[in-house]
């Protein structure tokens, strides 16, 4: 779920000069040869000469190779210069010849904790059985804890780092940190010592708890404190950008890269923001909006109106009325997108939010059917009401389980359904209790836990509003903004124990799923059957019908490929049973299911029946799954026409001439046709001649021209 850079080769890295972030003890020489080796490599690393020290290492673990401390160090080396993967190569090579070096379990939590790897936990653990002096291994535990939201853990991680080096800055760091996140004054900032890797610690932990503007006034402090710690630089210019702030971000990013500083972040974060270019800005008193230039004339009809929809809808329902506009950035590009969300945890790879700031994919960077873009914007925009109203103190789950529970309260079908790897979760009992929820967002432990938490977080905030009421949800995030934790909200408005809410929480999701997580295997083998008859050359539509409606029943919010709804509908259509296929596709869309095929099919079918509202409100549901599917705009306006709405005809025969169609003059014509219908003479003149101007011969445009000006037929 979280979005990874655009790679660069890493012979490119090693060439660039970085101020060392941290350098562990040097290994011991046992010759004076390799001894005078290893001090020149040092050196060279030193002063900036990355390659020469690179080749340096390199043959001294050739001329060695049973020395594994010679790889760690070299794996340090490729750490630091934005080569992780072959770190940790480096560190597994030295514990298969080392099976109880310390600093290659070190080394390699060092490296995983940065991905939010929940095996670096596991790393730091290894490393202290070998080496219980190794203090930074708490320093790690205490960063893992911080970032679960379970300070009381983060607190002793860090004092038992204290408790062997009472000077340990990242310690120290993480109990300053602590003390901000907690509103307090804190009594251990002065031990900081002014040293500019615990500011630059401090910052990126107040960024992953979206303190954004607290983690920029640390970055600033870094640097000020050392302002060659070209890391620091780098990261106040990527969190500006989040931020919007693109002319400072563009200087700290560009001083940062001038001096050799090229990781991932700041590479790409330049090559973004050298794509702005390309982007429009619609501006109204409330919102910005920035779109693709090549797409923003099709998008922004819808983007623009469900925009301002839904701020209208949360201003109300949230008791709030945001200061700032909010900008919305829309990217065709996904890599552009996965640029935003870089060195973040948890994040879905769909949108994100940085205080008043939402960037989100565009319909174009993903493949038509797998995402429902405003239910997107609806979910991220419940973010900067709940962020903004809550003074960003409050945890994960719960402005995720809001922002999730918010898709499906707008309409039914827009929020996901429930997915193979959620029944799976729910039937092996891996929900988190929720005090501990947050983990799963950060740290997960299996794969598809993020995706798991964020169904769980969604269906929490489901059933407050269910059992409380929905004004529910936002006493609880007043009682957020006052800092006060999990446990203690839950008690106070719900007037239960966590363990309690957990138990009836848990109980009426196994009541809810219990058909579907009991039949499961069942499902699975049946529904690869079923498929199977389908694709069969002469298939039993019979059996299949018979056979599919009882999968219907035991997993009824599979819509994904292969679903059972759209394979007996197409079995209804081969026996010749359009009112059978109606209702199973109907049931489809029902149930939220987003291929455009069957939706097509549907609105034809409710068309042919006379049902013209209806088919035209089946399509209407593909302008929030695929808005630039080109056919999808000529058959809504002419529904929109039968059913007296010209106003919506004219906007999609707009739409589907900014998609630049192959008939660009039908396209004219019909707008035309749309604004004539609204009473619009002028303008449908202007759209006719337009249409002759493509096809000087096309004979409908001249008929509607003389129409028009008053030298023909009325219509």
């Amino acid at each position: 779920m979280r979005p990874a850079g655009i790679a660069i080769a890493l012979t490119a890295f090693l060439c660039f000069a970085q101020t060392p972030v941290r350098k562990p003890a040097q290994p011991p020489a046992s010759t004076s040869g390799n001894a005078a080796t290893l001090q020149a490599a040092e050196a060279l690393w030193t002063a900036g000469e990355f390659e020469s020290a690179n080749n340096l290492f390199k043959a001294l673990v050739a001329a060695y190779p049973d020395n594994a401390q010679y790889r760690v160090r070299w794996g340090q080396l490729f750490a630091e210069r934005f080569a992780p993967n072959e770190a940790v190569k480096l560190y597994q090579e030295a514990l298969e010849i080392d099976p109880k070096n310390a600093q290659a379990y070190l080394a390699t939590a060092d490296v995983l904790v940065e991905e939010f790897n929940p095996k670096a936990g596991e790393a730091a653990d290894k490393a202290l059985e070998i080496d219980p002096k190794l203090y930074h291994a708490y320093e790690i535990k205490a960063r893992m804890a911080l970032e679960d939201d379970d300070h009381k853990k983060a607190a002793e991680e860090a004092d038992a780092a204290l408790k062997i080096e009472p000077t340990a800055l990242g310690a120290i760091a993480i109990h300053t940190a602590l003390d901000l996140l907690d509103d307090k004054e804190s009594t251990w900032a002065p031990k900081l010592a002014n040293r500019a890797k615990g500011f630059a610690l401090i910052a990126h932990l107040m960024v992953l708890n979206r303190r954004y503007e607290e983690g920029i006034a640390y970055y600033r402090k870094a640097i000020a404190a050392e302002p060659t710690l070209w890391t620091a630089h780098a990261q106040l210019g990527v969190n500006l950008m989040r931020l919007g702030r693109e002319e400072e971000a563009r200087l700290e990013l560009e001083l940062s890269y001038t001096n050799h500083f090229r990781d991932a972040a700041t590479v790409n974060s330049l090559r973004l923001m050298d794509t702005y270019k390309d982007f429009d800005t619609f501006t109204t008193p409330v919102s910005i909006l920035k779109m693709n230039k090549k797409e923003s004339a099709a998008l922004r009809p819808y983007f623009e109106a469900e925009l301002l929809r839904a701020m209208a809808v949360y201003e109300k329902k949230y008791e709030f009325k945001l200061k700032k506009p909010v900008q919305l950035e829309v990217y065709p590009n996904h890599e552009d997108f996965a640029v935003r969300t870089m060195g973040l945890p948890g994040l879905g790879a769909l949108g994100v939010t940085f205080n008043d700031v939402v960037a989100m994919d565009s319909p174009s960077g993903r493949t038509p059917g797998e995402f429902h873009w405003a239910g997107t914007l609806w979910h991220e925009l419940s973010h900067v009401y709940i962020l903004t109203l809550t003074n960003y103190r409050v945890p994960r789950w719960f402005t995720e389980g809001v922002a999730v529970h918010e898709e499906s309260a707008t309409n039914a079908d827009w929020g996901d359904r429930v997915t193979p790897s959620i029944i799976t979760a729910i039937r092996d009992k891996k929900l988190l209790p929720v005090a501990k929820i947050d983990r799963g967002f950060v740290h997960p432990s299996y794969p598809s836990q993020v995706i798991v938490s964020y169904y769980q977080a969604g269906r929490i905030c489901d059933y407050i509003a269910k059992r409380w009421g929905e004004k529910k949800l936002l006493d609880i995030a007043h009682q957020f903004a006052k800092n006060r934790p999990t446990v203690d909200v839950l008690r106070d408005e719900l007037g239960m124990e966590p363990e309690a809410f957990d138990k009836d929480f848990l109980a009426e999701v196994d009541k809810e799923t219990a058909v579907t997580v009991k039949n499961f295997e069942v499902w699975t083998k049946s529904l690869a059957e079923l498929n199977k008859m389908a694709r069969e050359a002469e298939p039993n539509t019979e059996e299949i019908m018979k056979k599919g409606r009882e999968l219907e029943t035991l997993y009824p919010d599979y819509v994904e490929a292969g679903n059972a709804y759209v394979v007996v509908a197409q079995a209804c259509m081969k026996k010749g049973d359009k009112a059978c296929a109606l209702t199973e596709y109907e049931k489809y869309s029902k149930q939220g299911g987003r291929d455009s095929a069957p939706v097509f099919e549907l609105s034809k079918l409710l068309d042919e029946a006379g049902r013209k509202k209806e088919a035209a409100a089946a399509l209407e549901r593909l302008l929030y799954i695929s808005p630039l599917d080109q056919q999808l705009h000529p058959k809504l306006a002419e529904l929109a026409l039968a059913t007296g709405q010209p106003d919506k005809a004219a906007r999609e025969y707009a739409v589907q001439l900014a998609l630049k169609p192959i008939d660009m003059a039908g396209a004219h014509y019909n707008l035309a046709r749309a604004l004539n219908a609204q009473g619009l003479k002028d303008k449908a003149r202007e759209e006719a001649f337009n249409a002759l101007e493509a096809a000087p011969d096309f004979r409908p445009a001249q008929k509607l021209l003389l129409e028009l000006s008053g030298e023909g037929p009325k219509p």
